[in-house]
């Protein structure tokens, strides 16, 4: 154990641990075999989001008893518990999605009330599924403690006929099965070799992309986010974490001297040249707001859009997160980046030394393949582009990576969904025309209410070989896995009268990822007639319940879709009360 001096009279685990009013607490320590030594030591929540609900989350128990390990060796006492996880594979395409993005405020919630509950003094998280990064990150800002981020690691690929194959492969097979072009048995054998082990989707979908955020924002330790999930190289990794969480502990740096508007700058450049999913868009202004920093959809935009997108990932790129690890992760894509002068090297990160710091001691270089050159991108802007028009005033979002600059600009007739099934049926059942733009609505935080994502319906669109003939747009979200000119946030959302709402099939509309505009050919007083004419938002059966609470509270996607004030309006920091 490393011994350190201990001063427990300006930590939160005082309340509970220290002093005669508090020997009722100290009696229940005693009842679970805690020593009178660890009693006062600081006390370290070590919170995963382990279920038994997907291969995400499998792994998160059994790291988390290393993490435990890397906490009493650096002299604190760690305790673990539990959070939920919504698994968006599992809830794809069905009602189950509109529990994803609530759920991800709910884990920030959870973990931020099991904290003040119990009065630790810092937290390690462990997170796999998408939404669940991001909210374990969210609660590390808001409560403002030493924080230590650790992502459980991704899946290993499949193979098949000699080829790596993932989920993403399943879900466009149904495409393919609905088209004809693929049996009932092919469609099986698929199924069953694409996801060969524990950890998240294994391509730079939401929990890789997320992932590799948690080292380019500092709240991970270099290359802890590389490792696949069954790899027990990980442990040393979580090891790590738990002696660092106690030296930040020591030296009083917290999540946001970690995570500062540069930190946020760093992680939204790595999401670009990785051709990371556009739900970053959504995840990094909701944790700048946990900081009470300004960092919004057009922010994050900005950024993308002078950042080369150099690392061949999928879905819109060749390679998976396995082939990342390989050639040395995300550290050498931030190498690349430093190169060109798009990293803040000053930034703090979880290990106490700074980004620049670390990146002295990274020897690898970019392997040309996974990894092409900075100097020679594949292409000159990031892998994810912002959008701004009178058809989305507050702005919308595409994935570009994989395409190329003549496929960013698509002109249309609308075909208007009210929801996703009605698309989905209506794709399955060929009902669409080349050409046209798909315009699924009423799918945003409020008015889904949830912001579904939408990888059913774009995956089978690709499946039946129309993912570059038409194009889609969505107030929901889309899928780290979706391919194709796929625009989703558009805001205002439907449900609150955004422009999406007003649409008509056959109104004409033009997305340009190249310029970032997003139109629809109806003037302003053709627009303003239509809104006055406008219904009021569709009824949902949500009427009561967490989902219905999530949609009274629900702000802005442009702001990150967040329920709550966030650090502009704190009165006080959980870790000085």
């Amino acid at each position: 154990m490393l011994k350190r001096p201990v001063d427990k009279s300006k930590l939160p685990s005082r309340h509970v641990t220290e002093g005669p009013a508090r020997a009722p607490q100290r009696s229940y320590f005693y009842a679970m075999g805690i020593t009178e030594e660890e009693i006062h030591q600081p006390w370290v929540g070590v919170a995963t989001c382990w279920n038994e609900a997907a291969p995400c989350n499998i792994a998160l128990n059994r790291q988390a008893q290393v993490v435990k390990q890397g906490v009493k060796k650096g002299g604190g006492t760690p305790r673990e518990f539990t959070t939920i996880t919504v698994t968006d594979g599992i809830a794809m395409g069905n009602e189950g999605m509109r529990s994803s993005l609530a759920s991800r405020d709910a884990i920030a919630d959870t973990v931020e009330l099991t904290m003040r509950g119990h009065s630790y003094d810092a937290l390690v998280g462990l997170a796999g599924c998408d939404k669940s990064l991001p909210g374990m990150m969210m609660a590390m800002v808001r409560l403002n403690v030493p924080s230590v981020f650790i992502y459980g690691g991704s899946i290993l690929p499949g193979r098949l006929d000699g080829k790596d194959v993932t989920v993403q492969d399943v879900f466009e097979a149904v495409g393919k099965h609905q088209a004809g072009t693929m049996s009932d048995a092919e469609l099986e054998i698929l199924e069953r070799v694409a996801c060969p082990s524990s950890g998240a989707c294994g391509a730079q979908y939401t929990a890789n992309t997320m992932a590799c955020v948690s080292e380019a924002i500092g709240l991970a330790l270099m290359n802890s986010s590389g490792a696949p999930a069954p790899y027990e190289s990980r442990d040393q990794f979580c090891e790590a974490s738990g002696v660092s969480v106690m030296n930040l502990i020591e030296k009083n740096i917290r999540a946001r001297d970690v995570v500062t508007r540069k930190s946020l700058e760093n992680a939204a450049r790595v999401v670009a040249c990785t051709g990371g999913s556009t739900n970053a868009a959504l995840h990094l202004p909701a944790i700048a707001n946990e900081a009470g920093i300004d960092f919004d959809l057009f922010d994050v935009a900005d950024i993308m859009r002078d950042t080369p997108y150099f690392v061949n990932l999928r879905p819109g790129g060749e390679y998976v997160a396995k082939d990342l690890y390989e050639v040395g992760g995300v550290p050498v894509v931030m190498k690349e980046l430093s190169k060109a002068g798009l990293l803040h090297e000053d930034c703090m990160t979880a290990s106490g030394r700074t980004l620049g710091e670390e990146l002295e001691d990274i020897k690898g270089e970019a392997d040309g393949r996974v990894i092409h050159p900075v100097s020679t991108p594949l292409s000159k802007t990031g892998g994810v582009v912002g959008l701004k028009g009178n058809l989305a005033p507050e702005g919308a979002i595409v994935k570009v990576a994989g395409m190329t600059e003549a496929e960013q600009v698509f002109t249309g007739p609308a075909r208007v969904f009210e929801c996703e099934e009605d698309a989905f049926a209506a794709v399955k059942a060929r009902e669409y025309q080349e050409g046209e733009v798909i315009v699924i609505r009423n799918e945003g935080p409020m008015g889904g209410p949830g912001m579904r994502e939408m990888l059913a319906t774009t995956a089978a669109l690709s499946g039946q070989g129309m993912g570059k003939k038409i194009a889609l747009i969505t107030d929901g979200r889309f899928s780290g896995a979706t391919r194709g000119f796929c625009v989703g946030h558009v805001g205002p959302e439907a449900a609150k009268g955004g422009p999406i709402a007003l649409l008509k099939d056959g109104d004409q509309i033009t997305l340009n990822a190249v310029t970032g505009e997003i139109s629809v050919a109806l003037s302003d007083d053709e627009l303003a007639q239509r809104k006055a004419d406008w219904k009021g938002p569709r009824e949902t059966l949500y009427a009561s319940g967490a989902i219905w609470k999530y949609a009274q509270l629900v702000g802005s996607t442009r702001l990150g879709a967040v329920t709550h004030p966030g650090a502009k309006a704190e009165r006080h920091v959980y870790a000085d009360l």
